[in-house]
């Protein structure tokens, strides 16, 4: 794969955080209101790696896809942040917008009820993954209606990302403590991510309007994650991938 732009992207309050490296260029951040949008804005060819589940099971089993049961050992104390992705059915199963709290926790209810009518053993869906659920399908909806992006868009994951750059040592501290941000840890990703090409001067600017400061780390651990895809030295979970049921490659890369 020889892209000349590589793009790292995570979800955030106002939509998506892109990380942006043109060929011999500076890296540059950006907020696209939805992820049509952000492809819109790149060339044909670039590389896209995004911090969101791609492929679904129609039967969800224990420990969630197998991305995500061969991703946890790697991680040591930080494998808690991968969670488990329940079924195409339950990711379905309320697909409308949510006018009020109540509604928003009714559509958990019936998601959790067809997600565990749909995983062996019966599982629900916890609130953290119900959260991304409309982003997953965001993603999940250009992937049917746009095979071609199958080749170029592909799912990564921070923490897994955050390992294989450290020379696959887990960070030692969370991104996070109870909600908030965590100071020292953020210090840590940053510390590693100057390693591998970006200034202090990038990351440490506020993010743009709508993004958290995690979310933007975690978009720029992306884009060198596509770095890695476009040069030929990634490494999916599983090797090679697997494919859901439309033929969606399922892998986490990294």
């Amino acid at each position: 794969m020889t892209s000349t732009v590589v793009v790292g992207v995570d979800g955030c309050k106002a939509g998506w955080i892109a990380v942006r490296r043109d060929l011999d260029a500076a890296p540059s951040v950006r907020v696209f209101p939805s992820f049509a949008t952000l492809l819109d804005a790149l060339p044909a060819d670039a590389t896209v790696v995004v911090d969101m589940p791609i492929g679904l099971p129609d039967v969800s089993q224990r420990g969630g896809r197998g991305p995500e049961t061969l991703v946890r050992p790697m991680l040591g104390a930080r494998q808690s942040s991968v969670f488990s992705i329940p079924s195409r059915p339950a990711l379905y199963a309320d697909t409308s917008g949510f006018t009020t709290v109540e509604a928003w926790y009714e559509a958990h209810r019936r998601a959790s009820e067809v997600a565990k009518a749909t995983s062996d053993p019966p599982r629900g869906v916890s609130i953290q993954a119900f959260g991304i659920f409309a982003k997953i399908r965001e993603i999940d909806a250009l992937l049917i209606a746009r095979p071609q992006l199958r080749r170029r868009v592909f799912e990564s994951h921070p923490e897994v990302a955050f390992c294989r750059l450290n020379g696959e040592k887990p960070m030692t501290l969370p991104k996070k403590i109870k909600g908030a941000v965590n100071p020292a840890g953020m210090e840590e990703r940053k510390a590693l991510l100057c390693r591998h090409g970006y200034t202090r001067a990038f990351l440490d600017q506020p993010p743009p309007r709508g993004a958290a400061a995690d979310d933007f780390l975690d978009a720029a651990a992306m884009m060198l994650i596509a770095g890695r895809i476009a040069g030929g030295e990634a490494k999916p979970f599983p090797d090679p991938p697997l494919a859901d049921r439309l033929g969606i490659p399922l892998a986490i890369w990294a």
